[in-house]
């Protein structure tokens, strides 16, 4: 897919094994990096699932996070939130951990950051599963996308349907 912009339509897709290495790095396909790492851009990880980290191009991780952000920050700006403190403050710890931009190096490399290491539960020598979720690419605890899988597998004609209507 070579593209100067990122382009959410072309869906990113493929289910490979692979395994981190002793400093936590992994090679990612090609097939799957590529649309997310065109014209040169960063990538940002993020925790968005107990066992499995997402991969997301900077620039459709930031339009969809800053849209909302900036909703919120308006809100507190007008004094909306004066009573809602501790979810303001619960929002920006999550915000602070939950995502971190990452250079996703030659051949598709990418190094797992310490914090994302331990949400992932996967150790060195271990495998992974890097999988291609339309947006994103999602890198995976074997376990959990076993788990994953046999809760949702059944829902996918009816997700189908209900998304191409």
């Amino acid at each position: 897919m070579a593209s100067s912009d990122f382009n959410p339509n072309d869906l990113i897709l493929g289910e490979f094994r692979r395994t981190l290495d002793d400093r936590f790095r992994l090679s990612i396909p090609p097939e799957l990096v590529e649309p997310l790492t065109v014209a040169g851009t960063s990538c940002v990880l993020a925790k968005e699932r107990p066992g499995s980290l997402s991969l997301w191009n900077e620039h459709a991780w930031g339009d969809r996070l800053e849209k909302s952000i900036a909703v919120v920050r308006a809100k507190v700006a007008a004094g909306r939130f004066d009573d809602r403190v501790g979810e303001i403050q619960s929002l920006g710890r999550l915000l602070s951990t939950r995502h971190k931009e990452v250079q996703v190096q030659n051949r598709g490399r990418l190094l797992i950051p310490e914090g994302f290491r331990e949400f992932l539960g996967v150790e060195p020598g271990g495998d992974v599963l890097v999988v291609g979720a339309a947006l994103c690419v999602e890198i995976w605890h074997p376990e959990r996308w076993i788990a994953f899988l046999n809760e949702e597998i059944s829902e996918f004609d009816q997700l189908l349907e209900r998304l191409a209507k």
